[in-house]
Formats: structure tokens, C-alpha cells, sequence
């Protein structure tokens, strides 16, 4: 984990967890919660350094939202100074589980996990977090 803190998105705040994977990692993501694909909305963008917070507004990234489980969760994959090539395989209206493979960034990259502010984080700036097996947030 590198970075936690508030964001905005569509004019609701939502807590940020960002996630950054170094060329050593692997570099599959994951959906975090069982549902439907609601969205997917691709930006081209510049190759800043992942572990830049700048990246997350200025880099290639891929927007992805999932509605389930009485809850809508976004994440990002955002492409680093490395990467330069994001896969996603599902599609709008395609039903997904929690854990399941959705994608990858190539090489050095970013994920971020936008929560709902009522989240519960399980997790610290510096712990290291492993795609399908460890828990980020609970929700009450």
C-alpha cells in the first residue's frame, strides 16, 4: 500500500487505497467485490512514475465500476512509467465474482480501490497485499 486517503469521484467522496506494483510483482487485478460491470471508461494519459500521486489524474488508466452486493466499488488500473499496455477482458453488464481475474497492467503500474466512506480498512500504508487473497476494507 502507498497511498490512502479521500477522493472524489462524480461528486462523492470516496476513500482511496492505491496499490503500486513494482516490475517484480504480479501485476493481475482482480475484482474486488461478486456483481455486474456497471462501467468502464478508458483515458489515455502520460506515463508518470506509479508511485507519483499525480498519476492517478494524469496517466493512461482504465475506470472500472462494479455494482454488488448492495454496493458499488471502482478501481483503477493505471499504467506506469513502464507499463504501457492495460488489459481488462470483461464488458459492460458482465457478471463477475469477487476474486475473479479481470485484467493486468504490464510492468510497473498502479491500482487504486475507490471505497464508499462507510468501508472499514483492514489495511496500512506499507503493507504489501497480494490480488485475490488479501482483504483491503469490511463493510458493515
Amino acid at each position: 500500500m502507498t497511498h490512502i486517503g479521500a477522493c472524489q469521484v462524480g461528486g462523492e467522496e470516496r476513500k482511496r487505497i492505491s496499490i503500486f506494483l513494482n516490475v517484480f510483482d504480479v501485476h493481475v487485478n482482480r475484482s474486488p467485490i461478486a456483481g455486474r460491470i456497471k462501467n468502464i471508461e478508458y483515458k489515455p494519459g502520460k506515463f508518470v512514475n506509479a508511485m507519483d500521486p499525480a498519476c492517478a489524474e494524469e496517466n493512461e488508466q482504465n475506470t472500472v465500476t462494479v455494482e454488488g452486493e448492495g454496493r458499488t466499488i471502482i478501481f483503477k488500473q493505471i499504467a506506469g512509467m513502464l507499463a504501457r499496455r492495460i488489459v481488462f477482458s470483461k464488458r459492460v453488464g458482465e457478471a463477475v465474482e469477487r476474486g475473479e481475474r479481470v485484467g493486468l497492467i504490464k510492468f510497473g503500474s498502479r491500482t487504486d480501490v475507490l471505497l464508499p466512506l462507510g468501508a472499514e480498512l483492514t489495511v496500512a500504508v506499507g503493507d504489501h497485499v497480494k490480488g485475490g487473497a488479501s482483504i483491503v476494507a469490511r463493510f458493515k
